[in-house]
């Protein structure tokens, strides 16, 4: 599968995959009249097939598609690259989001849902896909981690870790402010960019982060929680320093 450009051009491409005709017409037009190039597909492999020749910024996937659903697509697609993910899905049950979430999605949208508001969330996502020089500048090192904003790549011991856009963001904004604890409607607001939205959003990816950057993801050291307040990334108590302390724990 052609792998994703290094820079997404101005309009972004966006592949939109729903096997429900109406759906996938109304939220084309919407994205097309906000001056985005849309692929359309019906199902899984079609929509896999869309991206190896033409690989999108940004994918609108249906959760409930016929034979490959959505996860299975998501997981294929970031299998091959990095690429955000807004999951559609008609059922409201929790279960279904977190496990959107869990297998890549930067953000979900419940059908019925105003296309208006997915066009908000299509840019609020690749806004954050794409940092700007401010946000690129710089490395950021602590507890045997580095982080380069520029090349969005991180390493722990020399070893890169393979991070998901939204983990990505998560782990840069906790590495600059180090020992400061932060509610979850925080982190919603400063690395998502939402002053609304589910917060088991932001304990999803707090667990998947903690997969891949703790040594003992079941008893995190680096980002801990703060009973009561959310989480703090504390990176004295891995050893490079005096202990903070700290209280720690898995959510």
């Amino acid at each position: 599968m052609q792998q994703p450009p290094p820079h997404a051009e101005a309009g972004a491409r966006v592949l939109v995959v729903d096997d429900d005709p109406t759906v996938a017409e109304i939220v084309t037009g919407y994205l097309d009249r906000a001056g985005y190039v849309v692929d359309r597909a019906g199902d899984g492999p079609d929509a896999l097939a869309r991206a190896a020749a033409h690989w999108p910024d940004l994918v609108v996937l249906d959760l409930m598609l016929p034979g490959m659903d959505g996860l299975e697509v998501c997981r294929r697609m970031r299998g091959h690259g990095p690429v955000p993910v807004i999951m559609l899905t008609a059922r409201g049950d929790e279960d279904d989001r977190i496990l959107g979430l869990e297998v890549g999605a930067d953000d979900y949208v419940t059908k019925p849902f105003s296309p208006r508001e997915l066009v908000l969330r299509v840019e609020s996502v690749l806004r954050r896909a794409r940092p700007g020089p401010a946000v690129a500048s710089g490395l950021l090192r602590a507890a045997g981690l580095t982080v380069d904003p520029a090349a969005r790549r991180v390493t722990k011991h020399g070893q890169e870790l393979a991070l998901t856009i939204r983990e990505f963001d998560l782990l840069a904004f906790l590495l600059r402010h180090p020992g400061r604890a932060f509610a979850r409607e925080e982190l919603m607001r400063e690395v998502w960019g939402w002053d609304f939205g589910d917060l088991s959003t932001v304990t999803v990816h707090v667990r998947r982060l903690r997969g891949k950057v703790e040594d003992d993801p079941a008893r995190p050291r680096l980002i801990q929680t703060v009973w009561g307040v959310g989480y703090r990334f504390d990176p004295a108590v891995a050893g490079s320093g005096a202990g903070s302390g700290a209280d720690s724990g898995k959510e």
